[in-house]
């Protein structure tokens, strides 16, 4: 396993355009999508996703949550379908050039703006594929666009075609994501520093934010990340209310943090004295095996099936059968709100293969409801033939405060 400190600087941009990419690296990545397209005799692709069209163009909205539409085509067609509040941020980071406005006045559908834009481009009687699986395309779009396109074209789901090249990452992509790692653990250690017996976790929070802004961070994708103390350490997920660090305590942490949209995690607890649980102990020791042997697993050509049988065999070996997720990580980059998620997740016998670059977060999460005791250990990794880089190291010593 290696470690590695990379200088974040972004490529030079021509132009206006604020790309945090070569010109050359989108038409690269355009070109696969074009090539995956005539593969599977699709003549084009609806794009919803605000991560796909990030990575094709560059664009940078969250406009995304109410409408943003983008078509590319097999023979070289790219065009947003926009609404007139998100020109400037197109103008700003996009490097599509053709730009059609969605009339938003009463009584017009998106579904008649994305035929006007379709039938421009000679899509009628053509197979287009199309993105179901994303936020940008809710139900009631969906059956707009049935009911508007039925017999003028073909829809054929298509989620996956962007979505699986962006598994592996170029090599600028990967300097974004060390250096959120980098990012992520300035902040760790000024939140650890806070997280004593009598503190307020919201105070904790603040602290790990301002450190994420100060140092040119962006607020990660799931910026209501897991943290909380005594019962609700047990949650791993945000719920409403901030609490104070007790005595004898465990606060769990899943924080993250991200460097031009991209995003890394790490998982931990800390403990607090003057007393700690033995078996908070034993937990964070067989938390510590399985994310070895976890690791050990991540090579090119294993499984993500692999890494859940590995953190399986593991924790059970330890007496934790009873305790463990059905889950251990997934695929991390960029992404937008609500979720730092990509699919798919790991779980057991799923074929997805291990390849050089990917970029996985795997955390192994131990809640004993019964005892009402939990202990996490995470962290994100890029793959490589040697063993995985680590990305967002934690401390593999038990985190003890207030003894």
């Amino acid at each position: 396993m290696t470690t590695q400190s990379i200088d974040a600087q972004a490529p030079s941009t021509e132009g206006p355009v604020q790309i945090n990419f070569t010109r050359e690296e989108f038409a690269g990545r355009q070109l696969r999508v074009r090539e995956e397209l005539a593969r599977r005799g699709l003549d084009g692709l609806l794009v919803f996703r605000i991560e796909d069209q990030h990575w094709l163009c560059g664009l940078d909205t969250t406009g995304f949550t109410i409408f943003h539409a983008m078509f590319i085509g097999v023979n070289g067609e790219l065009t947003h379908l926009s609404r007139s509040a998100d020109l400037a941020s197109i103008a700003y980071s996009s490097l599509c050039a053709d730009v059609r406005l969605w009339d938003e006045a009463y009584g017009t559908t998106r579904a008649a703006g994305i035929k006007g834009m379709l039938k421009s481009h000679g899509m009628q009687g053509r197979r287009i594929g199309i993105q179901l699986d994303t936020f940008g395309m809710l139900p009631d779009l969906y059956n707009e666009l049935q009911s508007t396109l039925d017999g003028w074209c073909e829809l054929v789901e298509a989620s996956d075609i962007v979505r699986v090249l962006r598994l592996v990452k170029s090599k600028q992509e990967l300097v974004y994501m060390r250096r959120a790692g980098q990012i992520l653990s300035l902040a760790n250690d000024a939140a650890v520093s806070l997280t004593v017996p009598g503190a307020f976790e919201g105070d904790i929070v603040a602290e790990f934010n301002r450190s994420v802004l100060s140092n040119d961070g962006d607020i990660c994708s799931e910026p209501n990340w897991p943290m909380g103390s005594g019962q609700k350490a047990l949650l791993v997920r945000h719920a409403t209310g901030r609490g104070f660090v007790g005595e004898n305590d465990q606060v769990t942490f899943e924080p993250g943090a991200a460097y031009r949209h991209y995003n890394v995690a790490n998982m931990f607890t800390v403990l607090t004295g003057p007393n700690v649980d033995q078996r908070h102990l034993d937990m964070h020791a067989a938390c510590i095996d399985a994310l070895s042997e976890v690791q050990a697993t991540i090579r090119p050509g294993n499984t993500f099936g692999d890494l859940f049988a590995a953190h399986k065999r593991i924790l059970t070996k330890h007496g934790y059968g009873h305790a463990i997720l059905r889950g251990c990580g997934y695929p991390m980059g960029a992404m937008w709100p609500p979720t730092w998620m990509e699919k798919p997740m790991i779980v057991e016998n799923d074929p997805l293969v291990l390849a050089e670059d990917m970029t996985i977060f795997t955390h192994m999460i131990l809640t004993d409801q019964a005892a009402g005791l939990t202990m996490s250990l995470g962290e994100t990794v890029a793959v490589t033939s040697n063993g995985p880089e680590i990305l967002s190291a934690v401390s593999r010593t038990p985190i003890i405060k207030g003894v």
